[in-house]
């Protein structure tokens, strides 16, 4: 079997790693282009590039799919399958066709529930805690509307809800790596059929954004029961991908570490004040003095 690998952050090197481990290399992993990180700006290569460069498989990382160049690069062999991930462009209908047995998706949601670009974070910060799980699909020519191959749950307990986006991120993207391995055996096998999704069901999530992430409280008189549980499901939402923040005297205070007492009253245990470091909730209070 030849097949590709379109990934991208931050799902695409633990799917990887698993599909490793079922023996599925893939020939060829396309990518996101190498771009400027941190105050410096140094060019850095995307992670699903550097896994691909320790494990000596050849990279392709175009801008576009528009020029010829692409065309010519993906269409110059007779691959098998494509397997996208977490990859941030939307592939044009010429590519979705090329491989003998289709392009399949990992989509970290039950579909049709959670159909968009941010499935994971949007089900921590909504409370949709049945709906969260991995589907593998095929791509069609709408936003994740094909047909399911393979479908798996993740049970997640009252006393580990909610849990840090991080955490959930990177065991949906084993999780889905793991099935995905399944499905693409039984899928070129002949021994899965294809399930139409339920349209009329789907629900979507768009892209979160910093409007999305503020956390509307007052720092000297935090919340309580239902407000707390969803400040603190917005807190985990936003872990490593921004952080909720609060605005205390025209400034931006990003929350860290939080959770809730046994009354259910949020606790704030360290936050980064705008342009300082990270410190804890008290000594920022007590730096501050009281309203």
């Amino acid at each position: 079997m030849k097949f590709v690998f379109f990934g991208g952050e931050p799902l695409a090197v633990p799917v990887l790693n698993e599909l490793k481990v079922s023996g599925l290399i893939p020939d060829l992993i396309v990518c996101n282009p190498d771009r400027p990180v941190g105050r410096k700006q140094i060019l850095t290569p995307p992670p699903a590039k550097e896994w691909a460069e320790a494990n000596k498989i050849e990279v392709f990382q175009p801008t576009n799919y528009k020029d010829e160049a692409a065309r010519t690069k993906l269409s110059e062999t007779a691959w098998d399958l494509f397997v996208v991930v977490a990859y941030n462009f939307i592939l044009p209908d010429w590519l979705l066709e090329l491989p003998g047995h289709g392009t399949i998706n990992v989509h970290p949601s039950l579909l049709p529930k959670l159909r968009g670009a941010s499935p994971i974070r949007t089900a921590i910060k909504d409370d949709l805690r049945d709906q969260i799980g991995v589907s593998i699909m095929l791509l069609d020519q709408e936003m994740d509307h094909g047909p399911i191959l393979q479908q798996m749950t993740m049970p997640i307990s009252d006393d580990s809800w909610p849990v840090d986006g991080r955490d959930l991120d990177q065991a949906l993207a084993h999780m889905g790596g793991a099935l995905l391995a399944d499905t693409i055996t039984k899928w070129l096998s002949g021994d899965i059929t294809p399930k139409e999704q339920n349209h009329e069901a789907a629900t979507y999530c768009h892209k979160l954004s910093k409007a999305d992430s503020e956390l509307n409280i007052d720092p000297y008189n935090l919340p309580t029961e239902d407000e707390a549980r969803a400040a603190l499901r917005q807190i985990r939402a936003f872990a490593g991908i921004g952080d909720t923040f609060f605005k205390h005297k025209d400034k931006r205070i990003k929350v860290k570490q939080a959770s809730l007492d046994d009354n259910d009253t949020l606790i704030i245990k360290s936050v980064i004040p705008e342009g300082k470091k990270e410190m804890s909730f008290t000594d920022y209070l007590n730096q501050h003095g009281a309203e």
